[in-house]
């Protein structure tokens, strides 16, 4: 890791206490030790590596409530944003790939945790916890993505099965889950009302995967097909057409560690900036001593707090007021993402022709933060929450 930046020092506002505060120190000195021998070749193997190893670590703890006498494996009764961001941003800024690894076993797991039986919890949730499986949500589909609404796939009821028929893409560890949290219509009203959660678990007959996506920051994606793919009712995750607001009330609690990971990437990309400016000379003096370069700096400084200031209020205000974050985790997410891609925009260009070098720390960056910019909901779909909101209160 290059010279960097006071990294921590926004662990001090009173967002946190002290037990977040611990958490960073702690996060931080594994995440030096454990992640520099990741490799990147074989994306499906470095993404089971990251997930046994940060099972093993106790960090997925923290992705799962701890349920009754702790049969759920988590670490807090609750599942505390704070924590969950301060993982996410301390992850991405050393290892994308250990960030996205970590958010998945979260995401895919978290409408279980919500609205499964106690039998599904238990079947499930645990073996999450310890990185003993790989969990997926299956929400996407090629024509309803911003507008999940309009998804097709279908489950019919037949006694005390369910019948699976359609697609879905863009599914995150499509190919290496042991199991996937799947949005399906149902039909008990038109639209969002008509949908419902299922999971269903790999090798299930008549679930397959139909393709393998290959995207610029290279991570598990896939496209999964269901021909008649026959699950128990019982697999079913809350009442019949209650679905979409369930993955909306999982999207809700994971949406402003999503801006906490730009945050990682940002923070980072700040750290070689810094390390570039103060290193490279050119003119008889360092990149630092340029004008240019003082207020890049302090533009990229100002940003990466002002979105720290918007993710982690979004958090403190779902832990500690308990009050619904929709408007302020879609803020956080708009702000720290596009403040990211500006940061990490304004890193490559300090190091010039090196900066496009593939295997650079800041091309990798560039390639990391432009897919956040789009899942979990695009920022055009962020303004679209944050004003109706505003809306809706005024």
């Amino acid at each position: 890791m290059p010279v960097t930046h006071d990294a921590k020092d926004w662990v001090d506002w009173p967002f946190f206490d002290s037990s977040h505060r611990a958490l960073l120190e702690q996060a931080s000195a594994w995440c030096g030790s454990e992640l520099a021998d990741i490799g990147h070749a074989d994306t499906d193997a470095a993404c089971r590596t990251l997930v046994r190893r940060l099972g093993q670590a106790g960090w997925l703890r923290y992705c799962v409530p701890a349920g009754p006498d702790g049969a759920w494996g988590g670490e807090l009764p609750t599942v505390d944003s704070r924590a969950i961001c301060i993982l996410r941003e301390t992850l991405a800024r050393h290892e994308g790939l250990a960030d996205f690894a970590f958010a998945m076993q979260g995401l895919g797991s978290g409408a279980i945790a919500l609205a499964g039986s106690d039998a599904l919890r238990a079947r499930y949730l645990p073996r999450v916890a310890s990185g003993e499986a790989i969990a997926a949500f299956a929400l996407s589909e090629a024509e309803a993505g911003s507008d999940v609404a309009a998804m097709s796939c279908e489950a019919r009821r037949d006694g005390d099965h369910y019948v699976l028929n359609g697609a879905k893409t863009w599914i995150s560890n499509g190919g290496i889950a042991d199991f996937y949290c799947v949005f399906a219509r149902t039909g008990e009203a038109p639209g969002a009302r008509g949908i419902s959660a299922f999971v269903v678990d790999a090798g299930t007959p008549g679930f397959r995967i139909a393709e393998r996506l290959h995207v610029i920051a290279p991570h598990p994606l896939a496209t999964l097909e269901f021909a008649d793919c026959r699950i128990p009712a019982s697999q079913r995750l809350g009442e019949p057409g209650q679905g979409f607001k369930l993955a909306m009330m999982t999207l809700d609690i994971f949406r402003a560690s999503v801006a906490a990971a730009a945050l990682g990437f940002a923070r980072r990309a700040m750290d070689e900036a810094l390390a570039r400016a103060t290193s490279r000379r050119m003119f008889g003096q360092t990149l630092a001593d340029l004008q240019l370069t003082q207020a890049a700096l302090g533009d990229m400084a100002t940003a990466i707090d002002a979105a720290a200031l918007l993710t982690y209020r979004a958090a403190w205000q779902r832990d500690v007021q308990g009050r619904p974050t929709t408007r302020e985790a879609a803020m956080a997410k708009m702000m720290a993402t596009e403040s990211a891609q500006t940061v990490i925009d304004r890193a490559v260009q300090m190091f010039g022709g090196a900066g496009v070098v593939s295997g650079m720390p800041v091309e990798k960056l560039y390639r990391e933060i432009r897919a956040l910019r789009i899942y979990e909901g695009a920022t055009e779909v962020q303004k679209l929450i944050i004003a109706r909101a505003l809306l809706k209160g005024g």
